[in-house]
């Protein structure tokens, strides 16, 4: 998604505040850094964090007004540009042109009929902004100086972007102008605006990305004062909050994995005039083919002339979009909430049921999600219930009983319960706690619905809404699936109906059906995923006549593009804790 450019004058003498001393600049950034780097808050004083280092921040924007460097002109003044600059260099750009698609911003508009599974656009490797590009930059003596550089990906690209946008002669100038000059991501969000996800779950990852973005600008606007091999950086003499808050948003929209040249390792990229595709439902269609040494991408569905010609960007949530990419996907088949659960340590019962849990490769505390779609749980959700609501008996007769193995397999099998027992006291559970989660936000379904009514909404407050009210409506689903769930097995259970029993032969277990609960627990790769972290989606190495890898798909039509997580200094990414410490399941 896109939109024009606010245009504004490089340096602009009009409106630029009066000349501030280094050395109180420095102070303020001091003052930013220290803030940014203490302790983490106390459960509940996350806002009023944000708040102290947002005041902070717009203090050091104020006195550095009219300092960004940007561009003269509207953005779309320099598509043609881009293309015939991504024609000069090898790409292809005979299918599609760059159109305006109104709410959804710029994308790519077929200019003939395009087939499914048709390879209509490739870019070479030499068009690509990369880790390594940047190490043969005029950053390079930086980066080879700098620890942090080294272990962040992302911030090398966004430090890329900055110098190659101040240098005249940069071969990517092109590409870089026909970027947007601001985005929709939560740090373009006025307080106001971040004040209406405050009980929603995107909330702590948005005042976490605040948080992290103002410690690096900090951290680096140091670094580049002070550091003898930042000295030729055409940073030195500005760079504004402002600067590295576009230069985030468009790595953080737009950066994803390929392989290097030798395909032994994957490395970091901007992928220029791919990223303008707009996202929608689908499919993984873009790979890396190292034979031809270039990005490829395949029509996801038939397109006349005319049409917006679309890519799949992973299996998100709407809280991932809104955060990382800038935007809320009404249509989003992949949304989903995430749910803490674990087994008490000081349980009775927990050494048996985190054996159990083991056995069927899921840990004892887990962060889960509730899906938008039925059934709203997971055959690893449903599994956990199962052994989160066992008996004493029954966890023997899973871990010592006649055919305990087999019974493993059949944990996260919606067609063989444990008992009619358990079955009603999990779906009690998920009522339960689906709607105690939905008790704490501050506003109902209806209200929300209410204020999307109001046609003065501002975009980012529209987004917002939007966002927690899904969230509801997921939880909402979920609540209602448990009640009708547990109504059903108590049926069964005073019908006196007979338990199905499962049979060594029984095929059903080792097909994938529709069923996304009939999948056996044990055929599943579990991987535990570090807190912050993102599971990496369709990264596998593609078979066929040339070597080809798998992107994930998560470019940038105009403000969309793969989740940038915005580290913090020390290059670990923050992350939610809950008292068991969980580990975030692959689902």
């Amino acid at each position: 998604m896109g939109k024009k450019s606010r245009v504004k004058i490089q340096k602009s003498g009009s409106g630029a505040s009066a000349a501030v001393s280094p050395k109180e600049m420095m102070n303020l950034i001091s003052e930013l850094l220290q803030k940014c780097s203490s302790a983490a808050p106390s459960a509940g004083k996350e806002w009023e964090e944000y708040v102290q280092i947002r005041g902070l921040v717009d203090k050091i924007r104020k006195k550095q007004k009219g300092m960004s460097t940007v561009f003269d002109g509207s953005r779309e003044d320099y598509f043609p540009d881009l293309l015939s600059w991504a024609r000069d260099n090898g790409a292809s750009c005979d299918s599609f042109t760059v159109g305006n698609f109104g709410a959804e911003g710029y994308g790519l508009r077929a200019t003939r009929d395009i087939k499914a599974e048709e390879l209509f656009l490739w870019i070479p490797r030499k068009m690509l902004m990369t880790v390594e590009s940047a190490q043969n930059s005029v950053l390079g003596p930086l980066y080879s100086q700098d620890r942090i550089l080294q272990a962040m990906g992302n911030v090398t690209l966004a430090f890329h972007l900055l110098c190659e946008r101040a240098d005249p002669a940069s071969p990517w100038l092109p590409y870089i102008r026909s970027l947007p000059q601001d985005y929709d991501t939560p740090l373009y969000y006025q307080q106001e605006e971040v004040q209406l996800l405050l009980g929603t779950q995107a909330v702590q990852d948005v005042l976490s990305q605040y948080k992290n973005t103002a410690r690096q600008y900090a951290y680096f606007y140091k670094l580049v004062q002070t550091h003898p091999a930042a000295c030729k950086l055409p940073l030195k003499d500005s760079f504004t909050f402002d600067d590295y808050r576009w230069a985030v948003s468009s790595v953080m929209t737009r950066q994803n994995q390929i392989p290097t040249e030798d395909g032994s390792r994957v490395t970091l990229a901007l992928i220029p005039l791919w990223d303008m595709c707009n996202h929608t439902n689908g499919l993984i269609t873009t790979g890396y083919n190292l034979e031809d040494d270039r990005c490829e991408c395949v029509a996801l569905q038939d397109y006349k002339e005319n049409q917006q010609i679309y890519i799949f960007y992973g299996t998100r949530s709407n809280g991932e979009f809104v955060i990382h990419n800038g935007f809320f996907f009404q249509d989003n088949a992949h949304d989903r909430v995430k749910i803490k659960l674990g087994v008490s340590k000081s349980e009775r019962l927990y050494a048996m049921k985190a054996e159990v849990l083991a056995r069927a490769g899921i840990p004892a505390s887990c962060i889960f999600a509730l899906h938008c779609n039925e059934p709203p749980i997971s055959a690893q959700l449903l599994a956990f219930l199962r052994v989160f609501c066992m008996t004493e008996e029954e966890l023997k007769d899973y871990l010592l009983g006649d055919g305990a193995f087999n019974k493993i397999f059949t944990l996260g099998n919606s067609e063989f319960p444990v008992s009619w027992e358990n079955e009603i006291k999990l779906w009690t559970f998920l009522e339960t706690r689906a709607a105690l989660l939905l008790k704490t936000y501050k506003t109902s379904s209806q209200e929300d619905c209410s204020m999307l009514d109001k046609p003065d909404l501002s975009l980012h407050c529209r987004v917002a809404i939007q966002l927690r009210l899904a969230e509801k409506q997921i939880l909402e689903k979920a609540s209602a699936s448990g009640r009708a769930k547990r109504l059903h097995f108590e049926k069964k259970l005073e019908d006196g109906a007979p338990l199905p029993r499962y049979q060594e032969s029984d095929i059903a277990l080792l097909e994938n059906t529709d069923d996304a609960l009939k999948i056996p627990m044990v055929l599943h790769e579990f991987e535990e995923v570090k807190e912050g972290q993102q599971t990496q989606e369709h990264c596998d190495l593609i078979n066929g006549q040339k070597d080809v890898y798998a992107v994930e798909v998560e470019a940038s039509g105009e403000t969309r593009g793969d989740a940038y997580s915005t580290l913090d200094s020390t290059g670990s990414s923050s992350g939610c804790r809950t008292e068991e410490d969980p580990k975030e399941c692959s689902e």
